[in-house]
């Protein structure tokens, strides 16, 4: 098996998002496939910025799609899951998973933002609540209040975005597969897949942009 990248799966997600949240086991069973062959790159899509205002949690549209779509995803996906009690913002949470990525710890304190909102309830909107997360994370809480406060890693959410914009990124989960070019041959263009999608449609993508045989395996 490859020790090096030679497949990309860059993901917009939004923490307050569930079927964001219900595309992680998917990425995590391609990722254990396949290894240090593939590299997924988070990116952040703010659903709903300042000033658009916030849905109300308890809105029946909510409510319905949770009964209809989100619940019957996560029992087929083994993934545990209720109803956040709020319905934040979402922008210092992108900031304090960039923050993290700095010292190495990205994908635990990714991975601890959605299960605190999304098992736990917590409002992921609160600089407070946000320093918890990363301090169980072995984050140093007060080097992230201070990012926080001054905005270090608010340019980098909104250069997510805006390239999000540019290939027309209009929901999120949204991956974007692609690898790179054989010698002397241009690299088959990249592969978008919208929302929660099954691993049969990543299996699918990986066959058409190696279709001489996926070197990871």
């Amino acid at each position: 098996m490859t020790s090096t990248p030679v497949l990309y799966i860059d993901v917009w997600s939004d923490f307050t998002c569930p079927f964001c949240y219900l595309e992680t086991p998917v990425l995590d069973q391609f990722r254990n496939t396949f290894g240090d062959a593939i590299e997924i790159r988070w990116h952040a899509f703010e659903l709903r910025p300042e000033p658009m205002p916030l849905p109300d949690a308890n809105d029946e549209t909510i409510l319905d799609s949770w009964e209809n779509s989100v619940r019957p995803i996560a029992e087929e996906r083994g993934v545990t899951m209720r109803l956040p009690p709020v319905a934040p913002r979402s922008r210092k949470a992108f900031e304090t998973a960039m923050f993290a990525r700095e010292s190495g710890r990205f994908d635990v304190v990714h991975r601890a933002i959605f299960k605190a909102y999304f098992e736990e309830g917590i409002d992921i909107g609160d600089t407070d609540a946000l320093l918890d997360i990363a301090a169980t994370c072995g984050v140093d809480p007060e080097l992230l209040e201070e990012a926080l406060d001054d905005g270090t890693y608010t340019d980098l959410v909104i250069e997510d975005e805006e390239f999000a914009k540019k290939i027309g990124v209009t929901g999120v989960p949204f991956a974007v597969l692609s690898r790179e070019s054989a010698p002397g041959q241009e690299p088959p263009p990249p592969i978008a897949l919208r929302g929660a999608a099954p691993i049969e449609h990543f299996e699918a993508a990986l066959g058409r942009l190696f279709p001489e045989g996926f070197p990871g395996n």
